[in-house]
């Protein structure tokens, strides 16, 4: 008996072992799709990246995970012969700055000024070589860069994803791109290491909602183009998120209590909240403050 309760718990083992060493599913492809006009979105290897082809060049929003850059290019290549000119990174992460690097040296990098800080302090960007890919030219609220229907606002309305977060705009195409201030329908990954804030969050959308004119479509983040309504609606949904901890708190209840009960309106009864206990301790940290 004893024998076959050992070759039990060995095959089991086995099991688990194959299971341990099974390799990965392959991450999805590099794909391309038309937006608007002259405006693309290049999915796959990280956040979603932007090209927008203008008379001189591409502006191109983020460049994914290292090692993606060429892919990008290959991308961009089969649309157009033109060069790419600028880079705009909508924030710090190396899933959307990872292939900076990998681009002609020639071109002009943007973000932030708070991004730009957060980006200093990674191992890509502390070589000679990797300094050359910080941004050049940074803002504090808002920067206009070109001109009339190539003409692109960046925003910043404060702390919520990181302390960086910049939403582009393409105006004459209505279009804005809004990095992972909304990278989907869920709850969000709030970094305080560079910057984010879960209190702040809520009023940097709101004021992004309400501000910024105009805007029709939105290529998130990490998901499928949609529209400024949804953006909107993610604005209120990080405020429901922001008033249950709250109430939580007001009745005594532990971070764990909070997320346990957490129920928040029907109409987000389709996010993903895989990141739910997460945010509940950081909204928790900053509302006991």
């Amino acid at each position: 008996m004893k024998r076959l309760v050992v070759l039990g718990a060995l095959l089991v083992a086995g099991a688990v072992s194959l299971v341990l060493s099974s390799p990965q599913a392959p991450p999805p492809p590099i794909a391309m799709e038309k937006v608007r006009d002259n405006l693309y979105m290049i999915t796959g290897g990280g956040g979603n990246t932007a090209a927008f082809i203008t008379a001189k060049g591409v502006v191109v929003v983020d460049t994914k995970n290292p090692k993606n850059g060429q892919a990008i290019l290959d991308k961009i290549k089969s649309v157009t012969d033109k060069p790419v000119t600028m880079i705009i990174n909508t924030h710090t992460h190396g899933d959307h700055v990872g292939s900076n690097t990998e681009f002609p040296p020639t071109v002009e990098v943007v973000a932030h000024e708070n991004c730009k800080a957060s980006m200093e302090k990674m191992d890509q960007f502390n070589t000679p070589q990797g300094q050359k890919y910080l941004p050049s030219k940074t803002y504090k609220d808002k920067l206009s860069l070109l001109q009339g229907k190539e003409k692109i606002d960046l925003y910043y309305f404060g702390r919520g994803h990181t302390s960086g977060d910049t939403i582009i705009v393409f105006t004459a195409l209505r279009v804005a791109h809004t990095g992972d201030l909304f990278a989907a329908k869920g709850a969000p990954f709030i970094d305080t290491g560079n910057g984010g804030s879960a209190i702040e969050y809520p009023k940097t959308l709101a004021a992004a909602g309400a501000k910024i004119k105009g805007v029709e479509t939105v290529i998130p983040g990490h998901s499928a183009v949609t529209d400024w309504t949804a953006f909107q609606e993610y604005g209120r949904f990080m405020q429901a998120f922001h008033d249950a901890v709250a109430a939580g708190i007001k009745q005594g209840k532990t971070a764990d209590e909070i997320t346990a009960a957490l129920k928040l309106p029907d109409q987000f009864k389709d996010y993903a909240m895989q990141r739910a206990k997460d945010d509940v301790a950081k909204f928790y940290a900053d509302l006991k403050k």
